[in-house]
């Protein structure tokens, strides 16, 4: 298949204005025919269902949750980002454009990505007018900050919980369409399989969380909105629930999944305590404008933080990034901090975390202007470890965070499958190999509110003199029983081991051969090391309950079954981009000081796999630089 990108003509500035001139329109009488299923109801899916449901069409969403609030948008902390200018620091579109390609190591589109800084001004209006309620200065203006890799003030915030702000904006517009009756809502419903008639996604199959019974939905498009897949590492910043499911089950169906090895590491979070936890917290990249990140010189100190003194500590981001410091991009700064810890750095009971410290900070500005900023956060790092960060520093670890990967869409943000759509986290599109903080929320949103309501028409319009199938259909039944025997199949092993066993073995393939650096004999034993997991999963997991009840073990095994496979595609991913870039860090590929080397003549392209059965065959689309020349990616 020939991986058209569908890239408007013209100036880089003119291609989203000409792509809506020339779009197809539907009257409104006509999208009232037109039915919609979104599975996800985050900012991207609730944003989405909202907006189709304003337009006219008939919304079915659908969410695992219980509530459409609890979506894992909810637990975004920093902020989001938007080239307004307020602080007349020089920003604009095009240079938040650049930040946004070169913190991406030049490995995504310049039209999506111009597009996304395009797109940001009129999303803080847009918001803001719904009623977030965004950092002010006392005069009334809103405020900004710094975030990760750019040098310029662009991240707006609601203290250190802009996602749970943004997320009950989006809600609330969500609610308004279900109560105006324009949106079914769907809870505690899961997607399970993807229906395809004559090349086209048709429809869903999903099961009730609570029943276990399998339902069948029809609609003339289907969007995916449903996050990332970080929970592949097991701990991850990411909710239990989250899971990759819904996108492997529509790569399964011919939906190629574009640079799935392209995971975010995450610089700050709490380190891990015990070999027994489950997930790990998130500590916002916001805390890096005024924390300071630091190790003893010394290695193996035993020596509280507050003991060793000014001289004998390595502010190792200042030293090693002087022009951007502590706000190096978020795979730098977790790079590093596990370069100074594998060296004997490393600070905590586990000697696995680093230092994040405020002192300095607060006695510049005061701990009352600290906890204006940071409060909750604070707050939050106090009921979790029992240290108050105030006065003592707080301690921060890489963890799995973001997915850069995910489903191939083009411009219109379309799949290789006519009539699916994916938005938000679970497409590949506008990050390249890293994603610069505060930019997913921007991503989730614009992709909901502004591109999908406008590019999903250019489908329709033609969908419309088609009849749409009912759930009647032999794909459907083909679909559902697929469903069924997958789940009979997972209950019937009724081995020895739990789901959590076999996913703890995932997670530490993943962490140790395919997370912050990755080299060619790591990954060829990590595929045999998933491959013998996948075997043994299948052999000897035990499944207890039944299909047709409440059953959070089943849930956990057949979402991990597909975790198995995604890690196998990932180092797979990985193994064949012989180069480092973005988070992607071969380690083959690097300078004398530990610099990614990025090999542009072979691997400027966008790797897109097909499922083929569980052999995946590798697509490429060539990326262009038209209006901006790849350069060496420097934060120094």
């Amino acid at each position: 298949m020939v991986l058209d990108a569908k890239i408007p003509e013209g100036k880089l500035e003119d291609k989203w204005r000409n792509y809506q001139i020339q779009s197809k329109l539907i009257n409104p009488a006509n999208k009232k025919k037109l039915s919609v299923i979104v599975v996800g109801s985050g900012l991207s899916g609730a944003g989405a269902a909202a907006t189709l449901a304003e337009l006219g069409y008939d919304i079915h969403c659908f969410c695992y949750q219980d509530s459409a609030r609890r979506a894992h948008s909810v637990a975004a902390q920093g902020g989001i980002n938007a080239a307004k200018n307020y602080q007349h620091d020089g920003d604009s579109i095009w240079r938040m454009f650049y930040d946004t390609l070169k913190g991406g190591d030049f490995r995504s589109r310049e039209a999506n990505t111009y597009r996304l800084a395009e797109l940001s001004a009129p999303l803080i209006d847009h918001y803001t007018q719904q009623g977030v309620p965004f950092a002010r200065e006392y005069g009334g203006t809103l405020v900004n900050r710094s975030f990760g890799g750019v040098q310029v003030q662009r991240t707006f915030y609601a203290r250190g919980q802009t996602g749970q702000q943004l997320l009950l904006a989006a809600y609330s517009q969500l609610y308004k369409m279900v109560r105006s009756k324009k949106v079914t809502m769907h809870t505690r419903s899961e997607m399970m399989d993807l229906v395809v008639i004559d090349g086209k996604a048709k429809g869903i199959i999903v099961r009730d969380l609570i029943t276990g019974e399998l339902q069948r939905y029809v609609a003339d498009a289907v969007v995916l909105a449903t996050g990332g897949y970080s929970r592949v590492f097991r701990l991850s910043t990411l909710a239990i629930g989250c899971n990759g499911s819904a996108i492997w089950k529509a790569h399964k169906k011919g939906a190629y999944f574009a640079a799935p090895s392209f995971t975010q590491i995450h610089p700050t979070a709490l380190p891990q305590s015990s070999e027994a936890q489950s997930k790990l917290t998130l500590m916002s990249e916001s805390l890096r404008n005024d924390g300071r990140i630091w190790v003893p010189k010394k290695k193996d100190d035993t020596r509280v933080a507050n003991d060793i003194p000014e001289d004998e500590r390595d502010y190792y981001l200042e030293r090693r990034y002087p022009s951007f410091g502590n706000l190096a991009p978020r795979d730098i700064a977790s790079r590093a901090a596990k370069e100074r810890i594998d060296a004997g750095h490393g600070v905590g009971r586990l000697k696995n975390a680093v230092y994040l410290d405020f002192k300095h900070a607060i006695e510049r500005f005061g701990k009352q202007t600290i906890a204006d900023r940071y409060g909750n956060l604070f707050t939050m790092y106090k009921k979790i470890t029992g240290v108050d960060a105030y006065t003592k520093p707080m301690m921060i670890s890489p963890a799995a965070h973001f997915s850069m990967g995910g489903l191939w869409v083009d411009y219109e943000l379309m799949t290789t499958v006519s009539g699916l759509y994916a938005i938000g986290e679970c497409n590949f599109s506008d990050h390249g190999a890293n994603r610069l903080g505060a930019n997913s929320l921007l991503q989730a949103s614009v992709d909901g509110y502004f591109i999908l309501p406008n590019t999903i028409n250019n489908y329709l319009a033609q969908e419309i003199k088609s009849e749409r199938p009912d759930i009647h259909h032999v794909e459907f039944d083909k679909a559902e029983q697929g469903v069924k025997d997958y789940v009979d199949r997972i209950l019937s092993v009724d081995g020895t081991k739990t789901a959590d066993h076999f996913h703890r073995e995932l997670g530490k393939v993943m962490w140790n051969d395919c997370a912050m650096s990755r080299n060619k004999t790591g990954l060829e034993k990590a595929i045999n090391q998933i491959e013998d997991i996948r075997r043994q999963f299948w052999s000897d997991v035990k499944v207890t309950g039944e299909s047709k009840e409440l059953n959070t073990e089943l849930e956990k095994a057949y979402r991990l079954a597909d975790f198995i496979e995604l890690g196998i595609l990932m180092c797979k991913d990985a193994l064949q981009r012989e180069e480092s870039c973005g988070a992607h860090f071969r380690e083959e590929y690097q300078t004398e000081d530990g610099e990614a080397v990025r090999v542009d003549d072979q691997f400027t392209f966008v790797s897109a796999w097909d499922y083929d059965e569980g052999n995946f065959a590798l697509h490429k689309e060539s990326l262009e630089f038209e209006f901006v020349q790849p350069t060496v990616r420097s934060y120094k």
